[in-house]
């Protein structure tokens, strides 16, 4: 059975590859912008993914990042800076080099965080809202 709820130890996550921990952070970052989305708005669904789209692009992942940057601590810092610094498998169509790599920084260390079980940590530095702020 598939176990999503128990924390993988930091250990074995710091170990994987950027690109991987930023694979991972693609899709958890693409569900909580859907799920917000969809709690927030009554629209129907062209219109929804085009506002998730805006959101989980390299461009509107770079803007979200400038946010939280000084709120980093040294080791969510390390993390992003490995994921920015990694060796990419592919290029972006629609974005600026800096706004690539910048947005896998950004999805390598969401994916660290929710690896290693610190959601709350993912809303109270993307999502403060979903927390009631």
């Amino acid at each position: 059975m598939l176990d999503f709820q128990t924390p993988v130890e930091k250990e074995r996550v710091r170990r994987m590859n950027a690109v991987v921990l930023a694979f991972v952070g693609d899709a958890v970052y693409t569900l909580y912008v859907r799920r917000q989305l969809a709690l927030e708005h009554g629209e129907k669904t062209g219109a929804l993914n085009k506002r998730a789209s805006e959101r989980v692009s390299a461009h509107g992942q770079s803007l979200a990042l400038e946010a939280i940057l000084p709120r980093l601590t040294e080791e969510e810092d390390e993390i992003y800076r490995r994921g920015r610094n990694a060796k990419k498998p592919t290029k972006s169509k629609n974005a600026s080099v800096a706004e690539y790599v910048r947005s896998t920084g950004f999805e390598a260390l969401i994916g660290y965080l929710y690896l290693t079980g610190q959601e709350a940590r993912i809303a109270e530095l993307f999502f403060p809202e979903m927390r009631g702020e």
